[in-house]
């Protein structure tokens, strides 16, 4: 069994890292807003570029197989935060909030010394869920779904620091959320869409857009990460990812794996192999036990969570052998609750309602939310039966989803009709029961929702 102190003891190379040995790191988390896990060189793309991404995989360790607990903004985030799943920290609806008795990251730290200070995009909410977080103005204002991070003001505030003590700073960035900027620098024609798009030019050029805005978060990663390297020195864990999937059909909003597996890189100069790579299941509830156990603290008892770090330390290469999610829904634009229990060869989905018809602001909303590109797949549907298939297969789900995720890595063939795995269908729903059972969940529907054509409520 590794041991805290075994953790914090790993040999440093160097003079300069043997000072910081003995010394807690400060702990920086830069979580992007919507992007999705293939849509980076670390995880295959041959399209997008992210230079800072790649610089850091170089330098720490990429993780595989890291999902978040739900795949909208503020219920991930109060995943992450408390190290407990929705139904039981309470914020299960997006933009819903955490139950006013459940502790939150900082207030664990704060108890080993730690000041903890959020930067950029909030939807931690409510405020009051973090009465130990310094919120710091640090955003650039630019309207409706167009304000962007201030790394000048990061810079400044690390610059103004006259404390020693020990930080741990959460950095929020919005890009790449909608409304994505003009293309800078990208062809339509060599996008890569995956299997589950309707390919329009229409969808092409909104995927360039998509692209840029990914490079204006890989930009801002690396201004955080230079200000970190000057102000706070080596001894930093530094961990990017994104709060969920990208808002495109089949991603945020949804279960498959291009809703919750999120891009996860983390270094750790002397403590992370630099350039190594994992595939341990791991989940958002595991980061509030990994940093506190990283500032040398006990992972607290009685949360979902429990701490990675032997897998950053790569001293295993296991560390659970499945994940949970939920979706509740978003407003009345996404009403469609979902359960979801991951392993690493399978995937089944309870669409708890399968009479609700499924839709997102990408169908529902304007047309910077998507539906530039939705009407040229509905318009092409109208003439094409597998664009008509892909459009059928977004609005009407079957109550059960089961996918061998090793074979079928973007979840298109459906399983669960088929006799020859009904043992494993059996299995999975019976652990996603007693899950819900387990977390007190009630399953609740949150909103008006849309019925199929003809059914009433």
């Amino acid at each position: 069994m590794v041991s805290r102190r075994s953790l914090l003891s790993l040999p440093l190379a160097g003079a300069a890292a043997a000072q910081e040995s003995n010394a807690r790191p400060h702990l920086v988390l830069f979580l992007a807003d919507d992007h999705g896990y293939l849509d980076s060189p670390v995880y295959g793309s041959k399209a997008v570029r992210t230079p800072n991404m790649e610089k850091l995989a170089a330098e720490g360790m990429t993780l595989t197989s890291a999902f978040c607990g739900s795949p909208t903004c503020v219920p991930s985030r109060a995943v992450l935060m408390s190290g407990l799943h929705s139904a039981r920290n309470g914020a299960e609806a997006n933009h819903s909030q955490m139950r006013a008795s459940v502790r939150t990251l900082p207030s664990y730290l704060k108890e080993l010394g730690y000041h903890t200070a959020h930067f950029g995009k909030n939807h931690f909410q409510p405020r009051s869920s973090y009465p130990d977080m310094e919120f710091v103005k640090s955003e650039i204002e630019g309207g409706m779904l167009n304000n962007d991070l201030d790394t000048k003001a990061f810079d400044e505030w690390l610059a103004a620091r006259g404390s020693k003590t020990p930080l741990c700073l959460i950095v929020g960035c919005h890009s790449p959320h909608v409304y994505w900027p003009a293309n800078d620098g990208y062809d339509p024609k060599k996008v890569e869409l995956p299997p589950t798009f309707v390919d329009t030019s229409e969808t092409r050029e909104e995927r360039a857009k998509y692209y840029t805005d990914i490079t204006i978060a890989d930009s801002q990663l690396g201004e955080i990460r230079a200000s970190v390297t000057k102000h706070l020195g080596s001894n930093v864990l530094f961990v990017y990812t994104s709060d969920n999937g990208a808002q495109w059909p089949f991603a945020k909003w949804n279960l498959y794996d291009a809703g919750i597996r999120m891009p996860f890189i983390a270094s750790w100069p002397g403590r992370i192999k630099p350039g190594s790579r994992c595939d341990a299941l791991v989940s958002f509830t595991d980061i509030l036990p990994a940093f506190v156990e990283a500032a040398g603290g006990a992972p607290p008892a009685g949360i979902d969570g429990r701490s990675f770090l032997p897998v950053l330390a790569g001293q295993s290469q296991r560390h659970r052998s499945e994940i949970f999610a939920t979706h509740s829904g978003d407003g009345n634009m996404n009403v469609y609750p979902m359960r979801c229990i991951r392993t690493d060869r399978y995937k089944y989905i309870l669409n708890l309602h399968p009479e609700f018809e499924f839709g997102t602001h990408i169908d529902r909303a304007g047309p910077r939310d998507g539906r530039i590109y939705w009407d040229s797949w509905v318009a092409k549907a109208k003439e094409s039966a597998s664009a008509a298939a892909v459009i059928k297969r977004y609005q009407i789900r079957p109550r059960e989803e089961l996918y061998d995720v090793s074979r079928d890595p973007h979840e298109m063939q459906n399983l669960a009709p088929d006799r020859r795995f009904i043992r494993v269908l059996e299995d999975f729903r019976a652990r996603v029961e007693k899950w819900m059972d387990e977390q007190g969940d009630q399953r609740g529907v949150f909103g008006q929702p849309r019925l199929h054509e003809g059914l009433t409520m």
